[in-house]
């Protein structure tokens, strides 16, 4: 059916009226999409980002949600680029607004000959270079639910941009499916209104043309896919957790892909009750792990400590959000570093790890999962909210580099050759090999309380002093098991960068602006291990650099304090560069700090 033009009734406002211009080719593109919670902003970010993959594009997507179910504002943004991009591009090329406070905020980051579409149906703007449709309106008759004015609102953005319209089209059926025939057709059909609508603008066809890329063989994902990914690859069998934003979808998805390898996934009924289901499971023998955010950690804290001091081996994913409390559930933030590098009272070996990419978070859960069980420890994945949830271009992660070391774990057939077994024998690395209970012919005390090799009880002096030195000595001895950091730019620049997580994309996007604008050659080292500090390779990095700036998210630096604590010597050199409003790093800002301090 034909929608008659007056119906349509498109209202545009272009500064720059002139006749039709060729298509613009854009090799790095950057699309807003805002409206009220619930106006389905999100989906039209997916949809988008399904479409540059197809086209072989590196995509990267980022999300501005409140935390609640509707209402309040929503925005997102989708960067498709042929080089790889794992950063939110400083300025945005369309703004799709669902309603007048997204067009208010979002066009103020358009490029000069950026575009805003609109939904004319619930505001009217006379900003330049914005054109409006009534979304909602034609959806709402046409196809009978308002709702569907996101599917329409993809639909104009495609001819803007020039998509091919069988890709188009393959995008909304690869979505659409899984949810019946009645739902696809629906959204068939709000998209081919959303199209006919853009082509009756003379000017707005084909404005822009979206380059292709050779991503090709890359895949999309979330850093919370990936952890859930690693840790059914590496071994582990056993999750238990509590929803939490922003970690929930690993329990999420170890939901789905866990039992088929014969694993168990429990909701509990809190952190607490999570973080001791998790212990009884590593002490039965089987690989666990929790995941939680900021206000959980703190509940596991006693729980984590128990482990470190009975030495079983647990892994505990921290997606950061901001604090404290409550604090921001759905925004960015760097600031449980200090928690997880001091955690709980008393002394007790912990290692924390951080992983900078989706590809690192499924590689290095599997490095969690062996480096918890061979020393015996708790190990903690420090991520945060832009890695955990942020849609990025991903290589296929390679099946072929995983590994499973399960350690020191007695058979039934290496305990029947003992004389007698200890939970906690002395030996010279720190590593007590481990009969699981029910193994037979052994029984032992496991226990949070100090204790002899045995597992009884032992205020003993003596004792005390060994077990400590057995216990903390495994933060040396297991240096050269830890992920290694990377490198990036020139050995003989001058100037350093140190950044972790989901830092590391912005701070390569700076370090490229500022060889090619400012012919300033820097030098970015990213720590995949944070404690223990891995001060053998900080140390000469450090050395090498007339002046560094380590770029995190928080308020009081805390890495750059913990570097200051750990390589005094290098005090001087250190800069702190930092950001706390709840929102990612932008390339730009960083460039500033450089170009301020240098």
């Amino acid at each position: 059916m034909t929608t008659p033009a007056a119906e349509i009734a498109p209202t545009v406002h272009d500064s720059a009226r002139s006749p039709p211009r060729p298509a613009k080719t854009l090799a790095d593109l950057s699309v807003m999409i805002g409206g009220q919670g619930g106006d389905g902003t999100l989906t039209v970010s997916d949809l988008l980002g399904r479409y540059f993959r197809k086209q072989g594009l590196y995509v990267y997507t980022s999300r501005n949600v409140l935390s609640r179910i509707r209402g309040g504002h929503a925005d997102a943004s989708v960067r498709a680029s042929r080089q790889p991009a794992a950063a939110v591009k400083p300025q945005v090329d369309v703004l799709l607004a669902f309603d007048e406070e997204a067009a208010e905020l979002g066009h103020k980051e358009l490029v000069p000959d950026g575009v805003i579409i609109y939904d004319s149906s619930v505001f009217q703007t006379s900003l330049p270079n914005s054109y409006g449709f009534p979304f909602a309106t034609l959806v709402g008759g046409q196809v009978g639910q308002p709702i569907y004015k996101n599917t329409a609102a993809y639909g104009a953005l495609s001819v803007l941009l020039g998509f091919d319209e069988k890709i188009t089209n393959a995008v909304i059926e690869e979505r659409f499916q899984r949810r019946g025939a009645e739902a696809l057709q629906k959204n068939l059909k709000a998209l081919a209104i959303g199209r006919q609508a853009a082509e009756a603008v003379p000017d707005l066809p084909h404005r822009w043309e979206v380059a292709r890329g050779d991503a090709h063989d890359h895949i999309l994902t979330i850093g919370n896919q990936a952890v859930a990914l690693g840790f059914v690859v590496g071994g582990g069998r056993f999750f238990a957790g509590y929803p939490i934003t922003p970690a929930t979808e690993i329990m999420e998805y170890l939901q789905r892909y866990l039992p088929p390898f014969h694993g168990v996934v429990r909701q509990a009924e809190d952190e607490l009750a999570a973080i001791n289901m998790v212990i009884g499971a590593a002490y039965a023998g089987v690989r666990s792990m929790t995941s939680t955010s900021g206000p959980g950690l703190s509940l596991m804290t006693e729980g984590i400590g128990h482990a470190g001091a009975a030495e079983l081996p647990i892994v505990v994913a921290d997606c950061q959000r901001v604090g404290p409390s409550t604090g921001q559930p759905t925004r960015q933030e760097q600031s449980d570093l200090a928690h997880l590098v001091h955690l709980g009272h008393g002394e007790y070996p912990r290692f924390v790890l951080a992983p900078g990419t989706p590809q690192e978070c499924f590689e290095m859960t599997v490095d969690a999962l062996n480096l918890a069980e061979k020393w015996r420890v708790p190990v903690l994945l420090l991520l945060d909210q832009a890695l955990c949830q942020n849609t990025t271009t991903s290589p296929r992660f390679d099946l072929s580099r995983v590994h499973v070391q399960r350690g020191a774990i007695l058979t039934g057939e290496e305990v029947a050759k003992l004389t007698e077994y200890k939970a906690y024998r002395f030996s010279e690395d720190g590593i007590s090999p481990y009969a699981p209970p029910g193994t037979p012919g052994v029984w032992a005390e496991i226990t949070g309380n100090e204790h002899d090799e045995w597992g009884h009880v032992s205020v003993a002096v003596p004792n005390r002093l060994k077990m400590m030195a057995k216990r903390m000595g495994k933060l040396e001895r297991a240096r050269a098991d830890l992920p290694a950091g990377n490198f990036f730019g020139p050995e003989e620049a001058r100037v350093g960068l140190i950044g972790y997580g989901s830092t590391i994309g912005p701070i390569q996007e700076a370090q490229e602006t500022l060889a090619s604008a400012q012919h300033l050659s820097t030098r970015l080292y990213q720590p995949r291990t944070i404690f223990p500090v891995p001060v053998p390779e900080i140390d000469p990095f450090l050395a090498r650099v007339d002046v560094c700036y380590v770029v995190e998210q928080n308020y009081t630096g805390q890495y750059a304090n913990l570097l200051r604590e750990s390589l005094p010597w290098h005090h001087a050199k250190l800069r702190s560069v930092r950001k706390y409003d709840g929102h990612s790093f932008r390339s730009p800002e960083i460039v500033q700090a450089v170009q301020g301090g240098v």
